[in-house]
């Protein structure tokens, strides 16, 4: 069973997460799902079978994989999964399909602002308040905070590093990998070091948490996939809920989500220390605002 369904995501968000640990033929499944969840709903488990030439028993798995253990329960989550997915964007004027080369640049914009907006509203729904409030203590109790990502994670990455030097916290963002790893293999306990991949199998992402844990220090991971490589080397699992398409493959989907993530647990550390906190962000501010 996934992390998403331990948990009790709904299930779109569940067969996302699940997606890379499907074989072939239940990836066909869940993507039928993914296309038209309302449509699915209202499948037997044969006629889905059919839609994608398998085995009932291919569905089956498949249902099992993602924490269901009747079809018909899947249905009933699946149909008020939909119509929170309806309800969640009935405000933009985007078609329920992915980006498509001829799509006009009105079209484009509509559905990227659908996408972004339920990234981040299924994000909120599978990020663990616990796992935050656990990630926001280690980060205000470290004596310095190393953060490594790569591609579009450095750029979140990048922002939680100037965020945290905002308010007067040692942290250092890293954009090399054979730099992070000096870094993490000589951490110390209470150091915390933070890594953003989106997939949880960059390698070079794993062996950097993998170094920094070895070396005594604390480790958190912002991931869409909880039961990833990384999360093997992570104290602390954050999750994303990031939406992917041929044309926006991870490094459009995930960062708006892992932003998200960010400023949860940096606005988490600035409640830990308010009046500190605050001080510095004014004296950062009248600083630029002096240069400027």
């Amino acid at each position: 069973m996934t992390e998403a369904a331990r948990k009790g995501a709904e299930p779109i968000i569940a067969t996302r997460t699940a997606m890379p640990a499907l074989r072939p033929a239940e990836r066909r499944v869940a993507q039928l799902l993914l296309d038209d969840p309302a449509g699915f709903s209202k499948m037997s488990a044969g006629s889905v079978a059919r839609a994608v030439s398998t085995s009932s028993t291919t569905v089956i798995r498949f249902q099992h994989a993602i924490g269901y253990e009747r079809f018909v329960d899947l249905r009933h989550d699946l149909a008020l999964d939909a119509a929170r997915e309806r309800r969640a964007t009935e405000s933009i004027p985007a078609e329920p399909l992915d980006i498509q080369q001829g799509d006009t640049l009105k079209q484009v914009i509509a559905k990227i602002a659908r996408d972004e907006t339920l990234s981040i509203a299924e994000t909120a729904d599978v990020l663990s308040s616990e796992a935050l409030a656990e990630a926001v203590e280690v980060v205000t109790e470290a004596t310095r905070v190393d953060i490594f990502g790569i591609g579009a994670s450095g750029i979140a990455a990048t922002d939680f590093q100037r965020k945290l030097t905002r308010i007067g916290r040692i942290a250092i963002e890293w954009s090399d990998a054979h730099a992070a790893w000096t870094s993490a293999s000589v951490l110390e306990t209470g150091a915390v070091a933070i890594a953003i991949s989106h997939s949880g199998r960059t390698f070079d992402t794993i062996e950097y948490l993998r170094l920094a844990r070895a070396a005594g220090a604390k480790t958190v991971v912002i991931t869409n996939f909880p039961d990833s490589p990384i999360a093997e080397h992570a104290d602390v699992v954050l999750q994303t809920a990031a939406r992917e398409s041929p044309l926006r493959s991870g490094a459009l989907g995930s960062r708006i989500a892992q932003l998200m993530v960010i400023d949860a647990l940096f606005v988490g550390v600035v409640q830990q220390r308010y009046d500190e906190s605050m001080v510095a962000i004014r004296t950062s501010y009248a600083a630029v605002r002096k240069a400027t």
